[in-house]
């Protein structure tokens, strides 16, 4: 028998979410393909900043490093998630850099939730070995770049409102992993559709080492109401 609409589990097309889910994390964390199915699973938009940035820009990211410089496209970084920012709900996946912005990081705190993806060193290394059009790894040995922006960037990180380690779990785990931290940061259960394909349905979720999610929850004026 199909599921029907309830107070508590809101239909297709519809979500309970009122703030954007930004995710934030170093390049391989998996970012868009964590993101789209997690847009699914809330029945909301997906949108790649770095996919924005280059439509608004008429060049790719790494054509604007080589021609403009990194602190051209910064700018044109911080603009664009801002304007997304500004929209209706919908999960963003922002480039490595972005949340290291301490405007674009007071935007996100005031008008969405950031979820860290976090990855250790081998896990990165592995995943982007498996794509190219990586300016900041262009000429440079991949560990020794990826290392070093551990150390800088994941302080800067830990701000974030949650936190998901991801180790080497498929998307579709992460993803599960993130609707359930965001209906106990937000107090909004269930957030996720009741319409999304069977495999991608609300499960009991343990990792191989029986470790648990982490996240923590800050209090924020209207969660719940907006």
């Amino acid at each position: 028998m199909p599921e029907t609409a309830s107070a508590e589990h809101p239909p297709a097309g519809e979500s309970r979410l009122q703030r954007s889910v930004v995710l934030v994390g170093l390049m391989g964390a998996g970012k868009t393909s964590v993101g789209r199915i997690l847009a699914a699973r809330l029945g909301i938009d997906f949108v790649d900043a770095d996919t924005e940035i280059e439509a608004a820009a008429g060049e790719s990211i790494e054509e604007i490093f080589a021609s403009r410089g990194e602190a051209v496209f910064r700018q044109g970084e911080r603009r664009v998630i801002a304007r997304l920012l500004s929209g209706p709900p919908r999960v963003i996946a922002s480039g490595g850099g972005a949340y290291m912005d301490a405007d674009t990081r007071a935007r996100i705190a005031a008008s969405g939730v950031s979820v860290w993806l976090k990855a250790d060193l081998d896990t990165l290394v592995k995943r982007i070995s498996r794509r190219g059009g990586r300016p900041l790894l262009k000429g440079r040995r991949p560990r020794e770049v990826l290392a070093r922006l551990i150390e800088e960037r994941y302080p800067v990180y830990s701000e974030a409102d949650i936190r998901i380690e991801t180790g080497e779990d498929p998307p579709e785990t992460v993803a599960e992993r993130i609707v359930e931290a965001l209906e106990d940061h937000l107090g909004l259960a269930p957030l996720a559709r009741n319409d999304a394909p069977p495999g991608q349905r609300r499960r009991a979720w343990k990792s191989p080492a029986g470790g648990h999610r982490r996240h923590r929850r800050r209090s924020r004026p209207g969660d719940g109401k907006r």
